[in-house]
């Protein structure tokens, strides 16, 4: 068993307005998918950990009587918030803290849902805190996508290295911790929750052919925790132009086509629905 890789706490302050705005939301068929499986009973309770700004929260909250959205960054659930009112979503209750230090009823939730982030948190913790919260027959859902940067075209190759060059300019490149993909490799998402008592219901994948523009790309970078607003601070622009000019030449119609890849690993909680 792998020893825990600590990310640490404010990452993502300052990132939420691009987050938001930039993160491509889970695609249609993804979310039908996870509901048709976890099954949810249109009154039950969903919890959405980490949540960002509601990137779960908001296209599944129809299914459920309650929604609960917890991540530790205070602009992360402002942002859920308002959108919740804007939209009349008054069962949506936004919780301003980290998933390790929530407390919850036992046997509350019929779902949670954790996306994009389980690699960043105490996962054995997190994953035996989740199986008590979960009614039994209950489910967790560990969602994710792939990065812009992570792919195999040339315009993802060279992105890669423009960001690995700026990060280690502005001495960014120690906010991610090193080793902690390894950690992962060394021990897998699907082992930590089965030793939290959780069977496994599949890995479920998809993906989504997605055109970007170089701005789009701009503002996606920012609300990552390694080039936030804070980090790029008064050499933003300068940022921005060196970006323009490395991809510039792999654009076709101003658009960097990326196949963006999702994926939810689906565990149960053992016991009658």
């Amino acid at each position: 068993m792998a020893s825990e890789i600590r990310f640490e706490p404010g990452l993502y302050r300052g990132t939420a307005e691009y987050y938001d705005r930039f993160r491509l939301p889970y695609p249609d068929t993804m979310i039908a998918d996870l509901a048709r499986r976890a099954a949810p009973s249109g009154q039950g309770r969903l919890l959405d950990l980490a949540c960002g700004t509601g990137q779960l929260t908001f296209p599944l909250r129809n299914r459920f009587a309650e929604v609960w959205s917890a991540d530790a960054e205070p602009g992360m659930t402002e942002v859920v918030r308002a959108k919740a009112k804007a939209s009349g979503a008054a069962h949506i209750r936004t919780v301003t803290i980290g998933a390790e230090d929530l407390h919850a009823e036992p046997g509350g939730f019929e779902l949670i849902v954790i996306g994009n982030a389980f690699h960043r948190l105490p996962r054995a913790l997190v994953a035996q805190r989740a199986h008590g919260w979960l009614k039994p027959g209950g489910c967790l859902a560990l969602c994710w996508s792939t990065s812009p940067w992570t792919g195999p075209r040339n315009w993802q190759r060279a992105l890669d290295g423009l960001l690995r060059r700026w990060q280690n300019a502005l001495d960014a490149s120690g906010r991610v911790p090193a080793g902690w993909d390894q950690a992962r490799k060394q021990d897998p998402d699907h082992d930590v929750l089965s030793r939290a008592g959780f069977e496994p219901a599949g890995l479920h994948e998809f993906s989504v052919e997605h055109h970007w523009t170089i701005r789009e790309l701009a503002g996606y970078i920012r609300s990552t925790s390694f080039l936030p607003p804070p980090v790029l601070a008064e050499h933003a622009a300068e940022f921005d132009a060196d970006l323009a000019a490395e991809l510039g030449s792999h654009a076709a119609d101003d658009r960097l086509t990326e196949t963006v890849g999702y994926a939810y690993r689906l565990a149960r909680k053992p016991g009658l629905t």
